[in-house]
């Protein structure tokens, strides 16, 4: 039954179709963005469509449109030979650009590898071959995946910007997108930079206007096996975020923006490949979803007419590379918000840019999260002192304490009464054990976020058996242990570290059953910890006999 009815409606569309065409579509060349008459050159000027054309789309001018598979032809263009692949190298990365299409075919960054395995390789971000696909096809006036590929011919065959200060080096590649129709991209390579600067020019060398909107295509699967916090494409759309589930792709088929967008992208916890238009007005954003998880992302602009003889330029700024915060507000655009800490993003960047001033001393992430825990535990020092001293001192009111709950149990306002008078006599606040506890959640959850998405710690070492920061911390043994693989000593000791501060710490539960609740915390905790970062269980660890020395100067004191 299913079948007949798409059998139906595809011999109703194709009925509707070559009706259409046949009887008000004018005669024009196909396999060639339509050629424009007078009277649409004349309803195009006056905001009027004239419905005239096979790919033509008229609309009013900065309004952005993505052709509908029915306003546009596939192109028919033989390649006359083979297309090369230019070679592309720079400090930073290796590149691979084709001539068919003009795509870039390979990008490895340098300073990243896929994983710590001696032998593993540099790290790739581009997964697809499909010309239609690299990252960053251009087509104009027909659909990216409807356009044939036009063979680009390259002014030469490798391009190499090491050192030696020059401001950059271009790639110059020339073809016909159809018969009279002339494109040229230049693609601008610079050293020690990540970005790209790209410029496309369309000419019309032929006797008859031509009407159609530019588009830029880029198509990713993820740049990591594993997986991460976030693997997606992601805009910033009038000052504002927008990271797209796959998940989300899958149940909606595709999504699309329009509007003011300063960039659009592809990204991971680490790495991202993005476009920045650099024309002024409205642009269209459309994502789709090809099979489980590759990605295709289009950025249109406005649909234009072309006249003979005359050209049209696009400008974009292109960023493939990884989300390091510094690099990202050199490039601008507000390309760094791809950066998101979520709602505790303005604690979380001043933690950043502390995390990399130590290290900038010290070279070492494992010693500057220390030294960071030191800081943060000293500008908490004096509240949270006062607050374990109030604690101490509650633990030694808790027999008279005790005596005040016998002896007004039945009187529960009188009971009130005392218990204040008590604790104005010995000038406690009996929240004061919890209050910094409290001002330092939204510290912890802040690097949390910071340890967990910094790329900084990605395959950053610490000492002996920890590697990778960014990764939990396993101590191998000669063979595997369940579920483990290696031996989690990092959080083991961090487990330890909280079942002595619990000892040290004094008991304030009334409750005894709460109490015992209590004592598996570090239980609990320890099983949490075991699968995050070992930069985060760093940090907890050293706080934890940051708080132990603490405590015990305050028991000492005490005891005094």
């Amino acid at each position: 039954m299913e079948s007949k009815r798409a059998i139906l409606a595809i011999a109703i569309s194709m009925i509707i179709l070559f009706g259409y065409q046949y009887f008000f579509v004018p005669s024009t060349p196909i396999n060639k963005p339509a050629a424009v008459s007078e009277n649409a050159k004349t309803a195009k000027d006056t905001g009027q469509s004239s419905g005239k054309g096979i790919i033509a789309t008229t609309v009013a001018p900065q309004v952005p449109v993505l052709l509908a598979p029915a306003q546009a032809e596939s192109v028919e263009s033989a390649p006359l030979r083979p297309a090369r692949d230019i070679t592309v190298e720079t400090s930073l990365y290796k590149a691979v650009v084709s001539e068919a299409g003009g795509g870039i075919k390979s990008f490895k960054l340098k300073e990243y590898r896929e994983s710590l395995a001696k032998e593993s390789e540099i790290k790739e971000l581009i997964r697809t071959a499909d010309p239609h696909e690299l990252p960053f096809y251009f087509s104009w006036g027909v659909e990216p995946g409807r356009a044939t590929v036009p063979v680009l011919g390259a002014d030469q065959e490798n391009v190499t910007v090491v050192g030696g200060g020059e401001p950059g080096k271009s790639l110059s590649m020339v073809g016909d997108l159809v018969p009279g129709l002339a494109m040229t991209r230049t693609l601008i390579f610079k050293d020690g930079d990540y970005t790209i600067d790209l410029t496309v020019n369309i000419r019309n060398n032929s006797q008859q206007a031509f009407q159609g909107a530019p588009y830029l295509t880029f198509t990713h699967r993820p740049f990591a096996a594993k997986e991460t916090i976030f693997t997606g494409p992601a805009i910033y759309q009038d000052k504002k975020l927008q990271e797209i589930k796959v998940d989300d792709l899958k149940k909606e088929g595709a999504k699309t923006f329009g509007g003011n967008i300063s960039w659009a992208a592809y990204e991971d916890t680490y790495f991202m490949s993005s476009v920045m238009p650099q024309q002024p007005g409205q642009h269209g954003v459309s994502m789709t979803l090809a099979g489980d998880d590759k990605v295709t992302t289009v950025l249109s602009g406005a649909a234009e007419l072309i006249q003979p003889g005359a050209s049209r330029e696009y400008h974009y700024l292109l960023y493939m590379g990884p989300k390091k915060l510094a690099i990202l507000k050199q490039v601008g655009h507000d390309l760094e918000r791809i950066v998101d800490f979520g709602w505790w993003d303005m604690l979380a960047r001043p933690l950043l840019y502390l995390l990399n001033f130590f290290n900038g001393f010290v070279h070492n992430y494992g010693v500057a999260i220390i030294l960071l825990t030191i800081l943060i535990k000293l500008l908490f020092w004096p509240i949270s002192h006062k607050g374990m001293q109030s604690m101490k001192t509650m633990q030694k009111l808790q027999p008279k304490m005790a005596k005040l709950r016998e002896k007004y149990k039945d009187d529960k306002e009188r009971l009130n009464q005392e218990m204040l008078q008590l604790y104005q006599t010995y000038k406690i606040n009996p929240l004061s054990g919890c209050l910094p506890m409290l001002l330092q959640i939204p510290v912890f959850f802040a690097l949390y976020k910071v340890l967990l998405q910094a790329i900084e710690l990605r395959h950053a070492p610490f000492m002996l058996w920890i590697s990778d920061l960014s990764a939990p911390d396993r101590l191998g043994i000669g063979f595997d242990i369940p579920w483990l693989g290696g031996i989690p000593v990092l959080t083991l000791l961090m487990g330890a570290s909280m079942f002595l501060q619990q000892k040290m710490t004094p008991n304030q539960a009334a409750n005894p059953e709460m109490a015992k609740v209590m004592t598996f915390l570090p239980i609990i905790f320890t099983f949490m910890f075991l699968n995050f970062a070992s930069g985060l269980v760093l940090y907890w660890l050293f706080n934890n006999l940051l708080s132990i020395a603490q405590q015990h100067v305050i028991n000492r004191q005490q005891e005094d």
